[in-house]
This record gives C-alpha cells, structure tokens and sequence, in this order.
C-alpha cells in the first residue's frame, strides 16, 4: 500500500489541479477516497501490460531459371520465420508486390514475367492480406522459430525475353 500512497502524493503534487477537480467533481468525497482507486486502476494496469514482440527471418523464394519452352510450371519455395513469446498469436500476411493478389509480377525493364505464392504445397490457396481471394497464416508462438513456407509457382508459356525478373514483397506480422 505504501507505493500506491507514494503515487498517490507524487500525483497530486504534480498536478494537483486534477486533483481538486476531480474530488469536487465527485460529490464532495476527499481527495485520497477518490484518487487511490483511480491510482490502483493505473497500477495494474501498466503492470499488465508487457512488452510482446515477435522477430521474422525471411528466406526469399528463388525461381531460378525461367524455360519459356516448358510445359511445366516452375516451382520454388521461401521461408517465413517467426519468433513469438510462447503463447502469442500472430498472423502473416504479404503484399501484392508489382501485380495484383490474383497474379503477382516479376518485372525486368518493361516486361513482367507473372507468378503467385500459396499457403500450401498444393498451391491452391494464394497467401496474401485475406482479400481478393486471399488468405493470411497464423500461429502460435513457441518462444523458439516457427518455420512457415511460402510455395511459389511461375506458370508456363510465358513468352518473355531474358533478363533478371524481380518482385518485392512486404511481409508484415499482426500479434
């Protein structure tokens, strides 16, 4: 009690206007009735709120060379690693890039060499901002890395010159 005591008298020291205000406000109740609730209120809470963090480690996916000849769509695959606090949720989600969620877009110069990425190795369901037919993926926290792979699929007949294709894309963490 003696800290809540020592806040209360540091409070109305420092502003004692809202002190005065606030026990008149209130029907005539004393200062000290009114302000050590308020007082314990503020403890807890500042107490209960601890700082959360989560850390990433990005492993770009690599597609390597491109066979406009193929009849095979290229494959490749990127890690997302999240670092959470045991317990916390979080989600990911990852932008658009160059293109739209619906067709991503390498580009080198002027031209576009179009591509998507997918929560899963089936490739079915595109990994974006859960709009536009898309979706985020979540987790829970280990205290450790939790691996999350990101498949990436260029598809085939592209008719593109040569060059160095490149996307970037931004990758944020809601926790």
């Amino acid at each position: 009690m003696r800290t809540f005591i020592n806040q209360k008298s540091l409070f109305c020291r420092t502003c004692q206007p809202a002190c005065t205000i606030a026990a008149s406000k209130l029907m005539g109740t004393s200062k000290r009735n009114v302000l050590v609730p308020w007082l314990i209120v503020i403890a807890f809470t500042l107490i209960a709120q601890q700082g959360r963090a989560c850390s990433l480690n990005i492993t770009g996916v690599n597609f390597g060379s491109y066979d406009v000849f193929s009849n095979a769509a290229l494959h490749s695959t990127g890690n997302i690693d999240v670092n959470c606090a045991s317990g916390d949720g979080y989600i990911i989600a990852i932008s658009a890039g160059s293109g739209t969620y619906s067709q991503r877009a390498m580009i080198s110069g002027t031209h576009t060499l179009n591509y998507n990425l997918y929560t899963a190795a089936n490739r079915a369901v595109v990994w974006g901002g859960s709009t536009s037919g898309t979706t985020t993926v979540s987790g829970s926290g280990t205290g450790e890395s939790v691996n999350h792979v990101v498949y990436g699929r260029v598809p085939p007949h592209q008719n593109i010159p040569a060059g160095n294709y490149r996307d970037t894309i931004t990758v944020v963490i809601f926790f």
